[in-house]
């Protein structure tokens, strides 16, 4: 491993962290394509120990209980639905992608050839897990404040930034994409159907349509509007699936 101490340097620089045990940071960066190509065929459990599955798992879980118990502090008064819509912007994909993307993690990785080949290095899904991996990593290393510290600074922009209406915004668009996604169906459509009001004081209509169905809703901007007509969907396919309404728009 002594060639790779200069990167190993490097990469506890971006971090702001420096470990006792470094075995634990380069697991963290470790793919298990990579894993695979340093054992015999059929040595999974070896390879089990190589690569850093095991602690992303436990980096999800020590970033999940980071956030919750800093929602709590910052928001107070925020109800559990509120917390739960903030907390999941801030552990989604695209939060962790994105933070994993500015500090440039993906330079760090170590990948098999195939993986390599493929663009592994710029896949949004390994990209979030290794942000959790080395959070797991760090968690071992130093104890929950210290991952606690890092994650603070990683997530600076992101926890800086959310509140509770920001992230009503994001989530019911999101979990609308994913529930059609899942079903295999073509992605919701947004439309501004209709602007009303002074210019200062404008409420923005808009029909949100799916495979099956479509709903109307407005909103002081256009993303709340789109974010209430993605909840007025969730509900629709929750009540009746399929069925078409046509709703009147009420401003939020």
């Amino acid at each position: 491993m002594e060639e790779q101490a200069p990167t190993i340097d490097l990469l506890e620089g971006v971090l702001g962290y420096k470990f006792r045990d470094r075995a634990l940071l380069e697991r963290a960066i470790t793919h298990r394509s990579w894993a695979h190509e340093q054992v015999a065929p059929g040595a999974e459990e070896l390879a089990r120990k190589l690569h850093n599955e095991a602690m992303e798992f436990l980096g999800d879980s020590v970033l999940g209980l980071f956030v919750a118990d800093y929602l709590c502090r910052i928001h107070p008064a925020a109800s559990e639905g509120e917390l739960s819509r903030m907390k999941h912007k801030l552990v989604s994909a695209a939060t962790l992608t994105r933070v994993s993307v500015r500090l440039k993690l993906g330079d760090f990785l170590r990948f098999g050839r195939g993986e390599e080949k493929s663009g592994g290095r710029r896949k949004d899904a390994i990209l979030a897990d290794v942000l959790e991996a080395i959070t797991g990593a760090i968690f071992l290393d130093g104890g929950l404040e210290a991952a606690s510290v890092f994650l603070q600074q990683a997530l600076s922009e992101d926890l800086a930034r959310v509140n509770p209406t920001n992230a009503a915004e994001a989530d019911y668009k999101t979990m609308l994409q994913e529930k059609l996604q899942a079903e295999r169906l073509s992605p919701p459509r947004y439309a501004v159907v209709e602007t009303t009001g002074p210019p200062h004081k404008r409420v923005f209509s808009v029909e949100l349509t799916w495979d099956g169905g479509s709903v109307r809703a407005a909103g002081r901007s256009i993303k709340a509007a789109e974010a209430a007509a993605a909840q007025q969907a969730l509900e629709t396919m929750k009540a009746d699936p399929g069925k078409q309404l046509d709703q009147h728009p009420q401003p939020i």
